[in-house]
């Protein structure tokens, strides 16, 4: 069966199990690798995509859930006036360290953006929970959305 979606701005379709899980879709299929696997079941958020802005799982979404839809992935991040404005400042709090869950710490700190341009640390912290970073650069995590969060004031 073919699904049909949207891919960081392309049409695309694949003859794929509806089933398949979306980040093996994007991975294997399309060769966007930005997108991790961290521990395939939702609790890390390393597979973290947006679906028509939304921050979900590609770990447990599955294909078919993408039917139709605009998918986003961290590759598409650089061309997003949010998303680059959060790596932006990702760099300048130099957050990553490892840098294995930073994908999807961007993607959530993003989609956390579009939606609150003024975050309060309590906001922020919700947002990010279920994104974990075995590092333990939350402070910095935290400073760098309310620095983007500023940039784009």
């Amino acid at each position: 069966m073919s699904t049909t979606f949207t891919l960081n701005g392309q049409r695309v379709t694949h003859d794929v199990d509806p089933s398949t899980p979306l980040l093996w879709v994007v991975r294997e299929e399309f060769g966007l690798t930005g997108t991790k696997f961290g521990c395939g079941m939702a609790q890390c958020g390393a597979c973290t995509v947006h679906v028509e802005g939304q921050a979900m799982r590609g770990c447990v979404t599955p294909l078919a859930a993408a039917a139709g839809k605009r998918v986003n992935t961290i590759e598409s991040m650089e061309n997003d006036k949010v998303g680059k404005a959060v790596q932006d400042a990702w760099v300048k709090n130099d957050v990553a360290q490892c840098g294995y869950c930073q994908s999807g710490q961007v993607m959530s700190a993003t989609a956390l953006l579009k939606k609150n341009r003024k975050p309060s640390d309590a906001d922020i912290d919700a947002a990010m929970a279920g994104n974990v970073c075995r590092c333990g650069t939350y402070q910095r995590i935290r400073a760098a959305i309310h620095d983007a969060a500023k940039a784009l004031a």
